[in-house]
């Protein structure tokens, strides 16, 4: 009788001998190949992009927070390969799906990379694989969207291949949580896929917490999410309120701060960035039509969250007004381009949307960010521009600095020394005596 094809992949799995696939070596697909490798996993990555592909071939790493030196070492050892073939996808024994999940024009989800992933992965696919969707996306996708598209292959999920859902949990910058321990929420469609993807990331991170549908942990994330989207929604109102009471919002916020029970600290900021909060909870909000639910809480987030950089630029508008000065034709230097400080990630960061808007009202437009020398398009925008040099003359020449981004290689005394005008959307100046060249916003 034919050994089950899932019990050689349980085999393989408790004995470390399986060999990974990540398939997209973005800002998670990255790192959590990393993670394997230093367990002493194997791992394939796959990717579409050529240009990483050849870093990735040298060793060289393309992320500010992943090291050089780690990617060259496990790529000289053999232990790790990155390659746009696609029909390797059968090699590995876990595929690890780590693709975006943009949305379209319309807010709409758009699952094209999920879809064209999922048919790559059908036409290489063998008996004794298991697939885990790590893409941010609503609930029922795995079930609904992918599974039928991999039993295309004629392969059977639960009998021939496993299938599970897994949130990715990537904070870049942050000091003290990594891919490796961070809890990591594992739903499979069954019992031995949820089994199975369990053990694999057990193989190289701390804690695993399984749950008991892939529904389940695609909701989980779009919870996750929401849960700070709304928060932040909540602070950003509140200091447009503050701003016209004359209260300082930041001071409220370390005041709350002290209550050791029943708060949480957010903080607001010229709009929402990143790959993950300005987009996933519209993923629910489009499920939630299909049973007649108007999710208007999350809605209201949304739209008070995209209304913070009109209100910069609005803010922009009178700091210069105080000055005798017009927006029109005003020299603006944006300081950040990041989604957040100290990271190298300028997925949906609001910036480009102050620039946009300045640039609409007839703005001269330059930036500075220590971590994005050139401006790549990006899904909506390609400005062509390189970073400005943030020397006293570049400073003093600009008619208005808008910090956008708070990031700590910046030296805030320099900057407020030699810039006439400072709106400040981070409060990095808070507490400071700024001669009344600060205008918050």
């Amino acid at each position: 009788m034919p050994r089950d094809p899932l019990d050689s992949l349980e085999e393989k799995i408790d004995n470390r001998s399986f060999t990974l696939g990540v398939i997209g070596l973005g800002y998670v697909g990255l790192p959590l190949s990393l993670t394997f490798l230093r367990q002493g996993i194997r791992v394939i990555g796959f990717d579409l992009d050529l240009r990483k592909i050849d870093k990735l071939a040298k060793g060289q790493s393309y992320i500010k927070h992943i090291a050089s030196r780690d990617l060259a070492d496990h790529v000289n050892q053999g232990q790790f390969a990155a390659t746009s073939d696609f029909s390797r996808l059968g090699e590995p024994d876990g595929l690890l799906i780590c693709v975006p999940t943009p949305l379209t024009r319309n807010r709409e989800p758009d699952l094209q990379y999920i879809e064209a992933t999922g048919r790559a992965i059908a036409k290489a696919m063998r008996p004794g694989q298991l697939v885990v969707l790590e893409s941010t996306t609503y609930p029922g996708t795995t079930v609904e969207v992918l599974q039928p598209i991999l039993e295309e292959s004629g392969l059977r999920a639960g009998a021939d291949f496993g299938l599970a859902f897994s949130p990715e949990r990537e904070d870049p910058g942050n000091a003290s949580f990594g891919t490796a321990n961070i809890p990591k929420v594992v739903g499979g469609i069954d019992a031995r896929s949820s089994l199975l993807a369990g053990k694999l990331y057990r193989a190289a991170l701390e804690r695993v917490v399984p749950v008991s549908s892939t529904q389940t942990a695609e909701m989980t994330k779009l919870l996750e999410n929401i849960f700070r989207s709304v928060n932040i929604a909540l602070v950003n109102e509140l200091k447009v309120l503050c701003l016209r009471m004359g209260i300082d919002i930041f001071e409220v916020i370390r005041a709350a701060s002290t209550k050791p029970f029943g708060y949480m600290p957010f903080f607001p900021g010229p709009g929402l960035g990143g790959h993950c909060i300005p987009i996933d909870p519209f993923y629910l909000t489009s499920k939630a039509r299909e049973y007649d639910i108007s999710t208007r809480f999350i809605e209201l987030a949304g739209e008070v969250n995209s209304s913070m950089p009109y209100f910069v630029v609005q803010r922009v508008m009178e700091a210069l007004n105080e000055q005798g000065k017009s927006l029109k034709g005003a020299r603006i230097l944006l300081l950040g381009v990041a989604y957040k400080k100290d990271v190298d990630d300028d997925r949906e960061s609001p910036s480009y949307k102050l620039m946009e808007l300045l640039g609409a009202k007839g703005a001269v437009v330059s930036y500075n960010d220590p971590h994005i020398p050139v401006l790549r398009p990006v899904r909506k925008y390609d400005f062509g521009l390189s970073s400005t040099e943030l020397s006293a003359a570049n400073l003093a020449a600009a008619d208005c600095v808008l910090v956008a981004t708070n990031h700590t290689a910046y030296d805030y005394d320099f900057i407020l020394a030699h810039a006439s005008l400072i709106v400040d959307s981070r409060n990095v100046f808070n507490g400071k005596e700024t001669g009344g060249k600060v205008f918050p916003a």
